[in-house]
């Protein structure tokens, strides 16, 4: 359908926040006008040096503009003039102020989509793709000049999903063994023995957020506590404190089926919780939109009665499947991480070279291909005897590990030394390369875990990401108790001492293999990023 046009004349396009036609749905009709519709407004850092732009220019992690909470919500939170504009705005259209955040910059407004529709100057309608409806829209937003100015994002308008878990359970009867192979899998500490993770610690004293944009009109997810009881207990590991947090209205809500979200969320909680046994695992539920994906992360960064230390992401989708505004956003909030000193790991995506698109081209997933996280890719892990072999995760098409070259991020400064390759469709601009460290993730040599009351195997780069996040949480244990700040943005550290890492052996190489399109190489590699982990040695150079 085509936006509206009445547009008014003071009214300006909101930047970034066009939306392509949907080809593959099927148009229903306009939405019921007295729906409610909720959006998050995001403004736009009022610093004269926006965060953003501050980060994108850190090379060395000396470089990092390292910021206390109270120091960041001086320099960089809303300004109350901006926040008085949107309240006017909102009491002028018939919508409601619902929460304002001054820290995050977002206010969130409430009204029928009628007066939505309204108020931004565009068309709501219905929709159909694969028996799930969603409300969505075509084109650009549009905001009075005054407000155009000073917004990031008005997210919340389309609420079809955004996001998909990079998870893959083991079935063996649809398996493609490798000739010779024998199928194995591994509990968290036996993986954690096999990378040489730093023995006595546990995560005391750290929190790790896992984001879980798990729910949506037709699908919900979640974990029950006595399938962790249980499963702990099986590790003999006492059962970490675990707390669900509720993020635009989404619950913990377990499905009975563990081919539901219900099995990225036990994997995220007991890949972590075996790893880190005493830090805090905090499970942010939210809406799976773009709205809720971000409100849910923005909630982690922000909370001061949980405050993370470490984030786990085992969700995205492609670059392409992403608003320009839903992305900026997002990659503000990371950074906000990054200068609060959170360090933020995201899972590189399960479908090799193309991340599952159908032109068959190449493509990296995001989240992961942001400069401000860390990207996990996968592999193939193969043990006899404590000895172990690596391999690029790659068992076909569907299920190989996700990597690449970005289409919108320019190389950053940091990973200006480690060959990434310039594909001739992105021109003539270096580019991020994806991803920047991996682990085990092939689902034949994958995790074993509990969940709805069985006992499974799950790989898939979901489990990387809170299997190095609990790495993290140990060594920031340890560099607190020498009075240090936890490690946070990563990887500058990461590229900037890579050979001294190599050197130390605190980073394997992966040497054998590919993804598709891109091939293991010594050193970084758009397949495995810089290696996989020697806890140990790694630590030794972090602390």
């Amino acid at each position: 359908m085509k936006p509206r046009r009445n547009i008014p004349d003071h009214y300006k396009p909101l930047p970034g926040s066009e939306r392509k036609p949907l080809v593959e749905a099927r148009h229903i009709g306009p939405v019921d006008p007295e729906e409610s519709v909720e959006v998050s407004i995001y403004l736009k850092d009022p610093d004269p040096k926006p965060l953003v732009e501050l980060m994108a220019q850190v090379k060395d992690p000396q470089d990092i503009p390292r910021l206390s909470r109270e120091d960041y919500i001086k320099k960089h939170s809303a300004k109350e003039e901006d926040i008085e504009s949107y309240k006017d705005f909102a009491r002028d259209n018939s919508l409601s102020i619902v929460d304002v955040d001054r820290a995050a910059r977002r206010i969130v407004l409430r009204g029928t989509a009628a007066a939505t529709s309204h108020a931004f100057a565009t068309e709501l309608h219905e929709y159909e793709q694969q028996g799930k409806r969603f409300r969505g829209r075509t084109g650009l937003l549009h905001l009075p000049a005054n407000l155009a100015e000073i917004t990031e994002s008005v997210l919340g308008t389309s609420n079809i999903e955004q996001v998909k878990p990079r998870i893959q359970r083991f079935i063996p009867e649809k398996s493609m063994f490798r000739p010779g192979a024998v199928p194995q899998s591994y509990t968290p500490p036996d993986l954690a023995k096999l990378y040489d993770f730093p023995q006595g610690l546990d995560g005391t004293g750290e929190r790790i957020a896992l984001i879980e944009p798990s729910q949506s009109p037709t699908t919900r997810g979640g974990y029950r506590q006595q399938d962790l009881n249980a499963y702990f207990q099986q590790l003999g590991i006492p059962t970490p404190t675990v707390t669900s947090i509720s993020v635009d209205g989404a619950q913990n809500s377990p499905t009975g089926d563990p081919n539901s979200a219900d099995g990225e969320i036990d994997l995220d909680i007991q890949v972590a919780g075996a790893i880190a046994p005493k830090a805090a695992i905090d499970v942010y539920f939210a809406p799976n939109t773009d709205k809720g994906f971000v409100d849910a992360i923005m909630a982690a960064i922000f909370n001061s009665r949980f405050p993370a230390t470490v984030i786990s992401i085992s969700w995205g989708n492609p670059e392409d499947k992403w608003t320009q505004q839903g992305i900026n956003t997002m990659n503000q909030a990371f950074a906000i991480a990054a200068a609060l000193g959170i360090t933020v790991f995201c899972a590189a995506g399960d479908r090799g070279s193309t991340d599952g698109e159908p032109d068959q081209k190449n493509h990296v997933d995001f989240p992961s291909s942001s400069p401000y996280i860390t990207g996990c890719g996968g592999t193939r892990l193969e043990s006899e005897n404590g000895s172990v072999r690596e391999t690029v995760w790659n068992d076909g098409p569907s299920s190989a590990t996700g990597g690449g070259v970005s289409a919108l991020f320019d190389l950053p400064l940091w990973q200006a030394n480690v060959n990434v390759p310039l594909p001739p469709e992105l021109g003539s601009t270096p580019k991020r390369g994806v991803p920047d460290v991996a682990a085990n993730a092939d689902p034949e040599t994958g995790y074993k875990v509990r969940v709805d009351g069985i006992d499974l195997v799950f790989g898939g780069t979901s489990a990387v990401a809170p299997l190095w996040a609990g790495l993290i949480a140990l060594i920031n244990q340890y560099r607190k108790t020498q009075g240090k700040q936890s490690i946070g943005y990563l990887n500058p550290a990461l590229y900037l001492q890579f050979d001294a890492l190599r050197q130390a052996n605190a980073l394997r190489d992966v040497l054998v293999g590919n993804n598709g399109a891109f091939s293991a190489e010594p050193g970084w590699d758009a397949c495995t990023g810089t290696g996989t982990p020697d806890g140990a040695n790694f630590a030794k150079t972090f602390v």
